[in-house]
């Protein structure tokens, strides 16, 4: 229940339409179930609309009232107008669960994404995508499904207590015998609705690990493939989904078999109940008719209740773990406390900058500058910190001590999104949309046009090639830009990166897959770039360090300029020598 009384909170207005229909639903069907008692009366013979029980006396009165003669045409008119008005309000009821499902949905889904989008870098890094895809498409939708199960629960719940006060007025005795042996249905049975829960918790954990590893399959699946391997993620991929249709198994046993012992049960009451109330109580026949009815749909409704509430067990799971998700992705909300503009006019400055992962230091007290207009290059081994430079120069990750400051202003006081605004970044991996290239370009910016998508494409010296292709920046890339070489995915990356007319370009090792021919072409392009934006390149390619107007070289932790051109391209040409 803690989950219903969770929607019931955060949606009170559907919840209050809900449930006022219902009630009054559940009055005007109480009182034409009541109004069929004199009907009944008369049918059998008793002469008189109000018969001996106290209940016949109540309806005929009520008639009077209202100013109804107890006739059989009068009284079945009114029941046929309660059933009318009753299905119109059940079906208002309906139709505000029935949106209130997608209202949930959509707002979960963008709950999420926006905790995703607003997270700092570091959260990404400890998170399998398939995990994340998996929440926002699976259990969002589960865990909307379970406010529908809970809100039909309710709905049922609701209806046997408005059949519950009309039988306590035909039959106290009868009425409290049978929510008594309800009651110890429910109990016993309650043990299958266990059950489905905990399967529920199974089936949410299993897919979880199935989307995950079939997210990083595909991802892999050229090397696999290529070195004959994918056999061997077929099998913890069939392993996963055999361990996932276990879980669902025992879900479908549970609720079969609550559905399938509820059956005999209820006609075992209903069948007490007639004998009960003719042989022992000894009530009228029109009485006994209209209690063994409202009895037998109490006990229908308390059935269909706790089949529903089962059902919302089964998907329960799937609404607490993205809850979670959500919690933690705003726990880790990225801080931007920075107000103040970005420019880049003068240089971008690491003054005694330090930095650790996880207590293990990266850099210590890094001090260096990069001049507005120049292009730089940083090198160094694998593993020196480069690349966390990078991160550090966007602010993906903050220093643990010193600054770092464009234009003299450290960048803990600028407006983050300003700054990021202002960049180009172009990843070594660039994976492209499986989209055309003008939406590849552009990212869906409505602010670029297709001339400012064909300008950033000259300026990346990609024009040629994609004026030449017969639908041009209407080209579909591909998945992960398939379709287009490897020079040709680069240039499409660089393009992306300078349609927006960036201050500063950054290429994280955006060569390093490229043959010699596309390297230096690439080369001279960003050449070209230079005085029109600041240029950051990391790399361990000599292409790229023979252009740059500086080098720095990382190592240990700290980083020198000092005749690192020389060195480096020294020691490439002693390499090809030597080969």
């Amino acid at each position: 229940m803690r989950l219903m009384f969770y929607f019931f909170k955060a949606y009170p207005k559907q919840t209050s339409t809900m449930l006022l229909s219902l009630l009054v639903a559940g009055v005007v069907e109480g009182f034409s179930l009541t109004a069929l008692l004199p009907v009944l009366n008369i049918a059998i013979g008793n002469g008189t609309a109000k018969g001996h029980s106290g209940t016949g006396r109540m309806a005929t009165t009520a008639l009077d009232f209202i100013g109804i003669t107890p006739t059989v045409p009068s009284l079945l008119t009114l029941v046929l107008a309660c059933v009318i008005l009753k299905s119109l309000l059940v079906l208002i009821a309906d139709r505000t669960v029935g949106y209130t499902v997608a209202h949930v949905a959509t707002d979960l889904r963008l709950s999420f994404l926006r905790a995703l989008i607003g997270t700092r870098w570091e959260y990404y890094l400890s998170q399998p995508m398939g995990t994340l895809a998996n929440s926002a498409a699976s259990e969002v939708m589960r865990a909307s499904n379970s406010y529908l199960h809970g809100s039909l629960a309710t709905i049922y719940m609701v209806q046997s207590l408005v059949y519950a006060i009309v039988a306590l007025m035909v039959s106290w005795q009868a009425s409290i015998s049978a929510f008594f042996a309800g009651s110890i249905l429910i109990f016993f049975l309650n043990r299958l609705v266990r059950k489905t829960k905990r399967a529920g918790r199974r089936e949410t954990e299993l897919m979880q690990s199935l989307i995950a590893r079939l997210t990083d399959t595909l991802q892999s699946v050229k090397p696999l493939k290529s070195m004959g391997r994918e056999e061997l993620s077929e099998k913890l991929l069939e392993a996963d989904a055999v361990r996932l249709n276990q879980a669902l198994r025992k879900q479908v046993y549970s609720q079969a078999m609550l559905k399938s012992l509820q059956e005999p049960i209820l006609m075992f009451l209903v069948v007490a109940t007639l004998y009960l109330t003719l042989f022992l109580w000894k009530l009228e026949l029109p009485t006994v008719m209209i209690l063994v009815f409202l009895l037998a749909r109490l006990l229908g409704e308390q059935g269909k209740m706790q089949r529903k509430f089962q059902e919302m067990a089964a998907c329960e799971s799937a609404f607490w773990s993205l809850r979670n998700k959500i919690d933690e992705a705003v726990r880790q909300k990225e801080p931007n406390p920075g107000k103040l503009p970005a420019h880049l006019n003068k240089s971008l400055r690491f003054n005694n900058v330090s930095f650790s992962y996880s207590g293990v230091a990266v850099f210590e007290n890094l001090s260096f500058e990069i001049q507005s207009g120049s292009f730089t290059a940083v090198t160094g081994h694998s593993g020196g910190g480069k690349t966390t430079l990078v991160d550090l120069v966007i602010g993906l990750l903050r220093p643990k001590s010193g600054e770092i400051l464009l234009d003299g202003t450290s960048l803990g006081d600028i407006d983050i999104k300003t700054w990021r605004s202002k960049i180009g970044y172009v990843p070594q991996d660039n994976v492209l949309l499986h989209d055309t290239i003008m939406a590849n370009v552009t990212l869906y910016d409505p602010t670029l046009n297709a001339q400012e998508a064909e300008d950033a494409l000259r300026s990346a010296g990609a024009w040629d090639f994609v004026s030449a292709m017969p639908e041009g920046l209407q080209t579909i890339a591909g998945e992960r830009g398939s379709k287009l070489s490897g020079g040709q995915r680069q240039r499409i990356a660089i393009a992306r990166a300078l349609a927006h007319k960036p201050d500063m370009l950054i290429l994280d090792e955006a060569t390093s897959a490229l043959d010699p021919e596309n390297e230096h072409a690439i080369c001279k392009t960003l050449s070209e770039l230079r005085g029109r934006m600041t240029i950051l390149a990391i790399s361990h390619q000599p292409a790229i360090v023979e252009v740059a107007d500086t080098v720095f070289v990382v190592h240990d932790g700290n980083i020198s300029s000092e005749k690192a051109r020389d060195k480096i391209l020294s020691e490439h040409l002693n390499r090809k020598g030597e080969t």
